[in-house]
Order: structure tokens, then sequence, then C-alpha cells
């Protein structure tokens, strides 16, 4: 992937070096929401829920060294971050005639406090509408290289579009809706919602990929395959098989490793957002 040498991102809160303090109780909800994120990613929660996020927990580690890695981590959010504002301010203004207001990327090493819960290495990149801020551990990519397989700065590109991607439905209206009716329905019909806004998310990082690539000259060689390995590697049937889980499709909530690779590449090819109508799909 191409990303050096282009403007970064004024939208970066950075509290990678934030000092001592405790962390705020995670709550019921917030425990659920660790819960959930770390098994579908397949990540360890127990350093977490042992101290660092629930009631009473520990203090948030001081002195947080940065590496070179970090910085050049950083450097890369940033930037991807800032390619996601444009081409987003582009398709709001030409597609639909609005404005696009950029969400707010949070990094972090550790442990952070959101509204939505405390954020951790633990529970993976997500985005809090209640803020509207994309919560980031940097070392989440080393994660994902390492113990998922998604290796890549295009399969990272991938991950922080996705999350930026929920913050576009959040400002389409989207994810308040898919919200309201997700409280109204039974877990099944609650987890069939919660898919269909994920494969929308997939197909939106898609769409970026592509007018990212026409705009910049951002894909090499590889950078799809990159990307559509990631998407295997977090499809809800693969993470629960390398859980040592048999699939249990009433109980997905982000969709296949199939239906994630096909979204993102529907939206890839098409450049449009009427292709990403998965609540309109007959086969999703």
């Amino acid at each position: 992937m191409r990303w050096q040498g282009r403007r970064g991102s004024a939208n970066i809160e950075d509290r990678r070096r934030m000092g001592a303090g405790r962390a705020g109780g995670l709550g019921l909800g917030g425990v659920v929401l660790v819960l959930l994120v770390g098994y579908f990613f397949g990540i360890d929660v127990t350093p977490l829920l042992n101290g660092n996020g629930l009631p009473g927990g520990g203090a948030i580690q001081s002195d947080v060294e940065l590496t070179e890695a970090d910085q050049r981590a950083a450097e890369f959010v940033s930037v991807t971050l800032a390619d996601t504002e444009e081409i987003w301010t582009r398709i709001f203004r030409d597609e639909l005639g609005a404005t696009y207001e950029p969400a707010t990327l949070v990094l972090f090493k550790q442990v952070t406090q959101s509204p939505c819960g405390n954020a951790s290495g633990a529970t993976g990149p997500f985005y809090c509408p209640l803020d509207k801020k994309v919560y980031l551990d940097t070392d989440f990519f080393a994660t994902l290289s390492q113990r998922m397989g998604a290796s890549g700065d295009f399969a990272a590109a991938y991950v922080v579009a996705h999350e930026v991607a929920h913050h576009v439905q959040d400002e389409l209206g989207i994810l308040g809706k898919t919200t309201a009716l997700r409280q109204q329905s039974s877990e099944a019909e609650s987890n069939a919602i919660s898919v269909m806004v994920e494969l929308q998310a997939d197909c939106f990082s898609g769409l970026w990929a592509r007018h990212a690539h026409e705009t910049f000259g951002t894909l090499e060689k590889g950078d799809i395959a990159e990307a559509m390995n990631a998407a295997e590697k977090i499809g809800d049937d693969t993470l629960m098989r390398n859980a040592g889980r048999r699939p249990m499709p009433d109980s997905f909530t982000h969709g296949t490793s199939e239906q994630r690779q096909r979204w993102f590449a529907a939206g890839f090819e098409s450049g449009s957002l009427q292709a990403c109508d998965t609540f309109s799909a007959a086969n999703l």
C-alpha cells in the first residue's frame, strides 16, 4: 500500500502517553461488550477483566514507551484516516448532496476510557457512537498479523476503514435506526440486524478502497488480497472454528468469512453507495 508522503489527519486524539490513573468501571454492558468483542476477534480479554476494567480495577500503566513500530503505526493510521475523510467528504457531496462530519480517532496503549466502556487492546478497534470516536490500540495491528494471520498494510487499512464506515453509518442515520430495532427484537433477530450492519461496513470499506486508489494511487499488487484475507480471518464462522466451537449461524453478529469478502468486493467493484444496501439484499 502506498501511503507515505501524504497528509495526516488532524482528527487524531493521541492518548498513548497518558499518565497513571484509575480505569473507570465498565458496568454490566461494558463487560458484555468486552467479552463479545474479545470472543469474535479471538483475543484474550482476561487482562482487562482481571482488574483493569472492572469497578475498583487497577491503575492505567504510566510511562508508556512508544517504539519505532508504534510511531510508524500512528503515522499510518493518521494518513489512512485522512484518506477516509477526503473520500467520504466527496461521496457525501457528490452522491448525497450532504456534508460529511469526520470522526475522531483515539490512539491509545493498553487501556483508556470511552462512553461505550473501557477500551483496551483486548477489545480490538471499535466505534463508539456516543462520542463519535474510533478507538484503536496500535498493538492490534501486531495481533492482526501475528495471531490472526492477516498481515500487510492494506489489511490494517481495511480495519481502520471498517470502523470509520460505522461512523459513516452513524452520519447517515443507519446506526441509530438499527440500534433501536435491535433493542425491540429477539436475540436471533438482533444478531441478524447486526450482521447486516457489519456487512454494510465491509461494503463501505471496499467502496473507500476503490475511491482511494483512483484518487491517490493507493493500491499495490496483492493489497486487495490482503484485505480479502483479513475479511476471511474475522468471519464469525472462522473465528468460532478457531476457538474450537461449532459455528452457530443464529449467533453470528458480523457475518461469515465468505459474506465479509463478498460485500467488501461489492463495494470495491461498484464504487457506489447503492451497491451497499445490505438491508434490502435478497441474499446476504
